[in-house]
């Protein structure tokens, strides 16, 4: 990296990565699956209906809400950095390639886990009502319901970030990788149409790994398939619900 990473990385490109990564990953994908290819991907479909407009309305909303929140804490997180409370660290040297690639599986595996036991913690009948039903109004979910959250939920998302920069030593690319992959996995989450073909999803590697279908059911049946990435944490507390049947 050269010195004028300073000058990039900053809280004003953060926030405005947040808004174009969903837009992007979420308009691009609504674009040609509902509209330009709607049809040759028919049999992809999950639900064979199409979800009314007042939901998709919703999801954009209250997702463009989770993005500010987001923003907000980003700007939180810059504050902190610029101070010298994060190990945030700017040149990848310091630490080498391999620990650069380390780090983003690590987050990858972290994330995954807070995302499944705040997940299962917002189904708890008292927080549901309150915070997770905003999201499960999304029954048949379109990409647009990727960060479709109740603002609670929206800071509970953001909340695995402190985990990372307060914790252990993580570089600013590596940080926006995760992200940009967090962001795709959730957006495919939200598809409504299986892209996974059935040979991989049967596979040894594809019974890990979680799919589109797999979310897809959780937003029909709220009991089951609570993970983000991968299946395990569902199959090792009997949560999981195969949709390879």
């Amino acid at each position: 990296m050269t010195p004028d990473i300073e000058k990039i990385y900053t809280w004003e490109i953060d926030a405005l990565s947040l808004f174009t990564r969903y837009l992007v990953f979420a308009g691009l994908s609504y674009f040609i699956f509902y509209k330009w290819k709607a049809g040759a991907f028919q049999k992809l479909k999950i639900q064979k209906e199409l979800p009314p407009k007042k939901t998709i309305s919703n999801e954009l909303v209250y997702s463009f809400s989770t993005i500010l929140i987001h923003c907000a804490a980003s700007w939180m997180a810059f504050y902190c950095w610029q101070h010298g409370y994060t190990k945030i660290y700017l040149y990848i040297d310091e630490y080498g390639w391999v620990y650069f690639v380390f780090s983003v599986l690590l987050m990858v595996l972290v994330h995954d886990a807070y995302f499944y036991w705040t997940h299962r913690l917002m189904h708890r009948p008292e927080i549901f009502k309150m915070v997770h039903e905003t999201h499960h109004q999304s029954t048949n979910p379109t990409p647009w319901a990727a960060f479709s959250f109740h603002p609670i939920e929206a800071l509970i998302s953001t909340g695995v970030i402190p985990v990372f920069i307060f914790i252990f030593p993580v570089h600013p690319v590596a940080i926006f990788s995760f992200i940009t992959w967090m962001t795709l996995i959730n957006v495919m989450g939200h598809l409504g149409y299986e892209t996974f073909p059935m040979s991989f999803r049967k596979s040894s590697l594809g019974k890990w790994h979680n799919t589109s279908t797999n979310h897809n059911y959780h937003h029909r049946n709220s009991q089951y398939n609570f993970g983000l990435y991968f299946t395990f944490w569902d199959k090792l507390m009997n949560t999981y619900k195969p949709t390879t049947d």
